[in-house]
């Protein structure tokens, strides 16, 4: 019976959803920040991945170390794609950019496919033991990583955002850019800090996800389309939201592949986001804005 499987697919679920959520709200960060939707996100997973396999395979590095360092190198191209791309643009248009954003995602496939070739590649298990039994479910270990790792990513954001200065200058800047200005919140700083923390949210979700499905120089367009259905189904722009919104996605997919088939899984979180555009544009959690005439 396929409901005896249920909670295998709810923990399955939960596991994928972990990482659209932290995809998701990368583009909420950014979008707080900046206004725009940054369609390179879904680079930033796959280059997290990638770094990490260089590191570790080719070069021997150990994976403590590696994890460390392919998140800090993913904050830099990060900090890189703000400050170079869109902050030497001559327009500030916000279509002009998004398709800055889109560009430097194709740029990066292009090279990520000359470093590290067009072939899938994996990361070891960062658990060697046996998978646990859950709740009638079977989970591995690498999958109670990703369900882990993701709590800690959410608890450090919500004491970032509530205890420290540079997180409240943020929220600050998405709240009110021009009256952070005119209390002396440097935005352009702020917006450079939006940019790191989201290419490093997206390159953990990579490297987290890598040993379970592997990598490879296009896999991060998937990735991050359905992190943006996620942020989309949350409210986009609200980062409790997106996450809420990818755990909701993750398990709607594994539903869906587990009751129906498979073959239906990717379609899914578009025929979601074509949902909610049409019948709540603002999200589950987001707010409709009025408008007065």
């Amino acid at each position: 019976m396929l409901f005896d499987q249920l909670p295998q697919f709810l923990l399955s679920g939960l596991t994928s959803g972990s990482i659209y959520a932290l995809v998701a709200v990368g583009f909420c960060i950014i979008y707080n920040a900046t206004g725009i939707v940054n369609f390179a996100q879904g680079e930033f997973v796959m280059l997290g991945a990638m770094i990490m396999i260089g590191l570790t395979q080719d070069m021997g590095i150990s994976l403590p170390l590696s994890f460390g360092t392919s998140i800090v190198a993913a904050m830099l191209l990060g900090v890189f794609l703000e400050r170079v791309p869109l902050g030497l643009a001559r327009s500030r248009h916000v279509l002009i950019l998004v398709l800055i954003t889109v560009g430097f995602s194709i740029a990066a496939r292009g090279a990520a496919s000359l470093i590290w070739g067009k072939t899938a590649r994996a990361l070891p298990a960062f658990s060697t033991e046996g998978p646990l039994l859950l709740a009638g479910a079977v989970i591995s270990r690498q999958a109670l990583w990703i369900l882990v790792v993701t709590m800690i990513c959410v608890a450090l954001l919500h004491l970032f955002f509530q205890r420290t200065v540079v997180g409240q200058a943020i929220r600050a800047v998405a709240d009110n850019r021009h009256g952070a200005v005119l209390v002396g919140i440097p935005v352009a700083q702020m917006v450079m800090v939006s940019f790191a923390l989201s290419a490093g949210l997206g390159a953990t979700a990579g490297i987290l996800i890598a040993p379970i499905t592997g990598m490879h120089y296009s896999a991060g367009v998937m990735l991050g389309l359905k992190g943006f259905a996620a942020a989309i189904l949350g409210g986009y722009g609200h980062v409790w939201g997106a996450v809420a919104g990818g755990l909701l996605l993750g398990v709607l997919e594994s539903l869906a592949a587990g009751f129906i088939s498979s073959a239906y899984k990717d379609a899914l979180a578009f025929l979601i986001l074509l949902c909610v555009l049409w019948i709540r544009p603002s999200g589950l959690f987001g707010q409709a804005k009025t408008r007065r005439v």
